[in-house]
């Protein structure tokens, strides 16, 4: 029988972690964390300190979202794990996997109450693929593995494990870990296959949409495949932005917005929709009616029941084989009449570059987007925070490359775009990287600032400064409601960033921000850009001239 030496079972934790080829854990360690922070300091895994958990839980969010690999985060008991909330949403709504690890008090005695105790497990469950407190440490290389199956198998999301300081502390018997293997998913039913072929063939006007779940590696090149060999053009939403370029001659836009854009007379005229990847936490696209367009849905997993979404037919199973088969199975048909599909084209790129020179300051969203479209290389990353511009990016900056636009059409929350921004140019220090916020966004974490100088990370930082939540303040025009409550002040910008040791810079007229930003990314370091932004004609660009659209053309 083979005998096995005694280690602490914190050790044994870390040894787990390594098994699953972690590169980074990023946190805020507390007291209850000590004995997880020594074996860490003794392991290959690098430890990012942030300057709040919140900012920790969006960067191994985003490294998950980039990587497809599990992005680990660390926190204390009470107020460290609340503070990992938001996040785990993040990564659950937006697919990104990701383990959170917690400290806890001791479970097998304690001296100190109910003293900082919340049960955190409990309260992760609900967005969460998993949640378990590690109670005996002979458990852990097992709910380890678990954890990180589960959080990178489709669809990905967060997983949480709880670590008390007594169990941390324990010795552990120092066993043979789980090996990692690889998991093949199944192939889609072939008649399911044959039937999608037939109505590709006999469609008039099909179409396909790219959603959230066809940004995977392998799907990238199956979908690129089957839009040449077909010829059908496509659309994507928010979060498949750049699976295919936005610059390929067959594609016809973004659905930045739930109904009535340009985009939404194409959907209304095709007779089918192949549906890639998508994801019912994204704002629909498109709204099914009885009686109107088919769908073909390819997915990992069979559709929610949705009173607007009921496709006629699902290939399930492993979606880059199945459009690898149906490219193989699929010819340009005759009975396709994509002319209707190219007059949108040209509507959509005409409406992008419409005002991209306009000279107004403060800058007007398109020329913003514009510029920096022009001053981001084809391989620059942009991530995006929540706000107005989030709406003007997903409409108008075409995406070269998969995941050079990072934004979140999932929980859509604010504070997230600093982080992500950062972790891009971890993971790509060769890259030009670029953080854009809100003035309101950027101030939920903009403590992370210091995070990204001690780091030696390359950065830009656009702060767009309106001093108000400009998203609700157009949402409130919308409704004809009264301009209230949504305003506030802002501190130095310029001043903020050199406080932290990066450098400030403010934007004094239109022409003068593109080689700025230009500047900046040949620089290098970390800086941050105010730009003051005037959103007065988001109503009559996105809301008025939309609703005179007739879809006649």
């Amino acid at each position: 029988m083979r005998h096995f030496d005694k280690i602490k079972a914190s050790d044994l934790f870390v040894r787990a972690l390594e098994n699953e080829n972690v590169e980074y854990v990023f946190g805020v360690p507390g007291e209850e964390n000590l004995d997880f922070l020594e074996s860490l300091r003794n392991s290959k895994i690098k430890l990012v300190l942030t300057r709040h958990e919140q900012g920790a839980g969006f960067m191994a969010a985003t490294y998950g979202r980039l990587t497809g690999k599990t992005g680990v985060c660390l926190a204390t008991l009470g107020p460290g794990a609340t503070n990992l909330v938001t996040a785990a949403a993040y990564a659950q709504l937006g697919a990104m996997p990701m383990l959170m690890i917690t400290g806890q008090k001791p479970i097998t005695k304690s001296k100190q109450g109910r003293f900082q105790i919340v049960d955190i497990v409990a309260m992760m469950q609900p967005i969460t693929k998993l949640a378990h407190q590690i109670v005996a440490p002979s458990t852990i290389p097992g709910l380890v593995r678990e954890a990180f199956r589960l959080a990178e198998e489709e669809r990905p999301g967060a997983v949480h494990l709880e670590l008390p300081e007594d169990i941390a502390a324990f010795d552990a018997e120092d066993v043979d870990l789980f090996e990692v293997n690889e998991i093949r998913r199944p192939d889609c039913d072939k008649q399911a296959l044959n039937s999608a072929v037939q109505m590709i063939h006999d469609a008039k006007h099909p179409l396909l949409l790219v959603g959230a779940g066809s940004n995977r590696k392998k799907i990238i090149h199956a979908l690129r495949l089957f839009v040449d060999k077909t010829g059908i053009p496509f659309f994507n939403t928010q979060m498949g932005k750049g699976v295919i370029s936005g610059f390929h001659p067959q594609y016809i836009g973004t659905a930045a917005l739930s109904e009535g854009d340009y985009l939404h007379c194409a959907i209304d005229r095709a007779d089918l929709i192949i549906n890639a990847g998508h994801d019912v936490v994204e704002k629909p696209p498109f709204f099914m009616e009885q009686g109107a367009q088919k769908v073909i849905h390819v997915n990992f997993k069979s559709a929610e029941v949705d009173e607007v979404y009921f496709p006629q037919l699902e290939l399930i199973g492993d979606v880059a084989s199945t459009f690898e088969r149906l490219s193989a199975l699929c010819e340009p048909s005759d009975a396709h009449d994509f002319s209707y599909f190219d007059k949108i084209r040209e509507e959509v790129i005409g409406h992008i570059e419409d005002g991209s020179d306009d000279p107004r300051f403060p800058i007007s969203p398109q020329r913003l987007v514009a510029d920096v479209r022009k001053a981001v290389p084809e391989n620059g990353i942009i991530a995006l925070d929540n706000g107005m511009y989030k709406i003007w990016f997903a409409r108008n900056y075409r995406a070269y490359e998969p995941d050079t636009i990072l934004l979140d059409n999932a929980l859509a929350t604010m504070g997230a775009g600093l982080p992500s921004a950062m972790m891009a140019a971890m993971l790509h220090p060769d890259r030009s990287v670029m953080a854009i916020c809100g003035d309101g966004g950027f101030m939920m974490n903009s403590q992370e600032m210091e995070t990204a100088v001690r780091l030696n990370l390359n950065l830009v930082v656009l702060v767009l400064r309106d001093d108000s939540y400009g998203m609700i303040r157009w949402k409130q025009a919308v409704q004809e409601l009264p301009d209230w409550g949504l305003e506030f002040g802002n501190p130095d910008f310029v001043a903020y960033a050199k406080s932290y040791g990066a450098s400030g810079h403010r934007v004094e007229s239109a022409e003068s921000f593109q080689p700025l930003l230009e500047s900046c990314f040949e620089a290098g370091g970390v800086h941050l850009i105010e730009a003051p932004i005037d959103y007065s004609e988001n109503k009559r660009v996105l809301i008025d001239q939309l609703q005179r659209l007739t879809c006649t053309i």
